[in-house]
C-alpha cells in the first residue's frame, strides 16, 4: 500500500471512530496526516493515552506548520512524561505538583523524594523535585536533579530550560545560554525561551567587546 492510501485509510478510520476516539495506533499515524484536523486529533488523544514509545513522534510534531498540532503534541509530550506505568506513583506525582502549586514547597520535596526512592528510573518525579528546589533558592540541588532529569530523559526541554535558568542564578550567562539553545532545539516553540537566548548573545556580544 502506498503511503498516500495508507494515509488514506488512517483518516477514514479516525472519522469512523469519531464518537469513541481513535485508538492509540490511530492516532499515532495521524499525526503524519495531509489533514491539519486529523493531526490535531491525533496530538490530543496521544496526550490521553501516548506512550514513552511515542515520544519520538511527538518530538517531530514540535515542528508541525500548524500552531494547533504543535502546541497539542507540546501538552501530550508533558503528559506522557507525567506517567510513570504506575497509577498509584501517578497519583503521587500529582499530589507533588499540587503541593509545589500551593506553595507547600518542602512537603512538595519529600513527596518527590518518595517517589524517586521508590522509582528512580522515573524522570518526571526528578524533574519536579527540580522545579521545587529551583522555586525554594536551592539552585545546586535543582541543578543535580536536572542531571537525573536529562540522564533519563535528554530530550526533557522543560529540564534544559530550567537548567538555564539556574545558570542565570548563579551569574554564568555562556552556561545558561548553552541550556537554553539545548531546549529550543529540542522544542522550536518555546518563545520566552528564543527572546532570552536573543539576550543573553547580546550581552555575551557586549561583554567580549569590552575585553578587547
Amino acid at each position: 500500500m502506498s503511503r498516500v492510501a495508507a494515509l488514506a485509510v488512517v483518516l477514514a478510520s479516525l472519522a469512523g471512530h469519531a464518537d469513541a476516539g481513535p485508538t492509540h495506533a490511530e492516532a499515532l499515524s495521524a499525526l503524519t496526516a495531509p489533514d491539519v484536523e486529523a493531526r490535531r486529533l491525533g496530538a490530543a488523544a496521544l496526550a490521553e493515552e501516548g506512550t514513552a514509545g511515542d515520544v519520538p513522534a511527538l518530538i517531530q510534531a514540535l515542528r508541525d506548520p500548524d500552531r494547533g498540532v504543535r502546541a497539542l503534541a507540546e501538552n501530550a509530550l508533558w503528559a506522557v512524561w507525567s506517567r510513570s506505568g504506575d497509577a498509584g506513583i501517578d497519583r503521587r506525582l500529582e499530589l507533588g505538583v499540587a503541593q509545589l502549586r500551593d506553595h507547600q514547597l518542602e512537603a512538595s520535596v519529600e513527596t518527590f523524594s518518595a517517589i524517586i526512592a521508590d522509582r528512580p528510573d522515573f524522570a518526571e518525579a526528578w524533574n519536579k523535585r527540580a522545579t521545587a528546589y529551583y522555586v525554594l533558592g536551592d539552585w545546586r540541588r535543582s541543578a543535580a536533579d536536572c542531571d537525573e532529569t536529562l540522564a533519563r530523559n535528554p530530550q526533557h526541554f522543560g529540564a534544559l530550560s530550567g537548567y538555564g535558568m539556574i545558570w542565570l542564578q548563579l551569574d554564568e550567562p555562556a552556561r545558561a545560554l548553552e541550556r537554553f539553545e539545548q531546549a529550543l532545539a529540542v522544542n522550536p516553540n518555546l518563545a520566552s525561551v528564543r527572546d532570552t537566548i536573543d539576550a543573553l548573545r547580546e550581552l555575551l556580544r557586549r561583554e567580549r567587546g569590552s575585553e578587547i
